[in-house]
């Protein structure tokens, strides 16, 4: 039996750039709240205990919610959860500082974790649709355009307050002038490609607003069949928590590293962290052609190639150069992880009859549990050893996500390069 789905309103190019723009807004919203952290430890004279249980908060409420919420974008359609849950995070963002007590700040933070984990699956349920109906690799960019909003979210943070200006106007302006951007991009993204509908292709693509592409609709998931495919989304996520238990602890740990081992010297001490960041945003914004033509296993094996080379070059060659030009190739390496695995994800689970933003947050959920756990394992082994062992033990986290991916990855993997 077949039946019929209606072609989509809007082109590839407007919902790809309606896309970037709202997951641009996601990165840049998360730097802003990242810049305004010791504004809220000065706020309520916070020790270091209390500020990590209200920075925990946020991850606690985009974890306990976000099977839940991914269910609700199932049914929504990514559009539709696209625009309302980027209402929500812009108005949680909007009022972190104005909380009146420490709990309520909690409490706050726990909604906004949530607003931004629902918002996270939506916009990428969405990329999911534009690469599946379009055969066109696009994840990585996507990806890269949410590192760029982090990086101006950033500077404009610090800019603002290097001129003194008023946190709660800051945090404010910044909410509203992204959910302007989140409602109007909305408009143009699509409806979610159904479960076993065709690719737009040469010989399907009209001209007409009325044309239709004829879909077989996979047979229902049973219990057993969803159970599998839990198990590949699983194995999917584990490979992904890899990759962000490293990128966590190169986030919160390069700094620290020029300071107190290579003993850099004013912006040296910042550059590391800049070089890492620079090194995610250049693999994101030119990995997609590079997993067109080689698939995403190749892809992966070589990146972490590129990410063992450039830690262990940072932590032999210890010349601030040396370090800052190491820590961009581990950037460049750990770049696609997240893109694939999110892009594998949506693809196996159309072919299985299961939406996309229920199978991304399965892979979500505990890759996320990565970004938490990464910091403080290399914390942990820091303080108990040394600092460089820390972050080289961290590599054995890459090695599995090499060795693995290919059989991970097998029956998806190049699926959607093939356009």
């Amino acid at each position: 039996m077949t039946s019929e789905i209606a072609k989509p309103r809007t082109g590839f190019w407007p919902a790809r750039a309606a896309t970037m723009a709202l997951l641009f807004c996601s990165g840049f919203l998360y730097a802003t709240w990242g810049v305004h952290v010791p504004t809220v430890k000065a706020m309520f004279d916070l020790n270091d205990a209390s500020l990590s249980v209200a920075m925990f908060a946020v991850a606690g409420g985009a974890i306990v919610t976000m099977s839940r919420m991914a269910r609700w974008v199932g049914r929504a359609g990514s559009q539709r959860a696209s625009l309302h849950s980027g209402i929500a995070l812009a108005l949680t963002s909007a009022f972190i500082l104005s909380m009146p007590s420490y709990w309520g700040l909690v409490g706050w933070l726990a909604l906004y974790g949530a607003a931004n984990a629902t918002y996270d699956v939506a916009v990428n349920a969405q990329a999911a649709t534009l690469e599946a109906r379009y055969r066109k690799p696009i994840m990585a960019s996507l990806h890269g355009c949410f590192s760029l909003g982090g990086m101006s979210g950033a500077l404009v943070g610090g800019a603002w307050l290097a001129h003194h200006g008023s946190p709660q106007w800051h945090i404010g302006l910044a909410a509203l002038g992204c959910a302007v951007v989140i409602v109007v991009g909305a408009r143009f993204m699509q409806r979610d490609m159904m479960p076993g509908e065709a690719p737009v292709t040469q010989a399907n693509t009209g001209e007409s607003g009325g044309a239709a592409h004829k879909h077989t609709p996979p047979p229902a998931l049973d219990e057993a069949s969803r159970r599998k495919l839990h198990r590949k989304l699983t194995g999917f996520g584990i490979l992904a928590f890899l990759g962000l238990v490293v990128e966590g602890a190169m986030y919160d740990w390069t700094a620290v590293y020029m300071r107190e081992v290579v003993l850099a010297q004013g912006a040296w001490i910042g550059a590391g962290y800049a070089a890492f960041s620079v090194g995610m945003a250049a693999g994101r914004f030119g990995g997609d052609p590079v997993r067109a033509r080689m698939g995403g296993a190749r892809l992966l094996r070589v990146s972490s190639l590129l990410c063992v080379g450039g830690v262990l070059l940072a932590l032999f060659w210890r010349e601030p150069a040396a370090v800052v030009a190491g820590f961009a190739l581990a950037g460049l390496g750990l770049s696609n992880v997240m893109p694939v695995m999110f892009a594998a994800s949506g693809e196996v689970a159309r072919g299985a009859g299961m939406a996309s933003a229920e199978a991304i947050a399965v892979m979500a959920k505990l890759a996320y549990l990565g970004l938490l756990i990464g910091p403080v394992l290399i914390g942990a082994i820091a303080h108990g050893i040394s600092l460089p062992f820390a972050l080289g033990a961290g590599l054995l986290c890459i090695v599995p996500i090499a060795l693995l991916a290919p059989k991970m990855l097998a029956g998806v993997d190049g699926r959607t390069a093939r356009h």
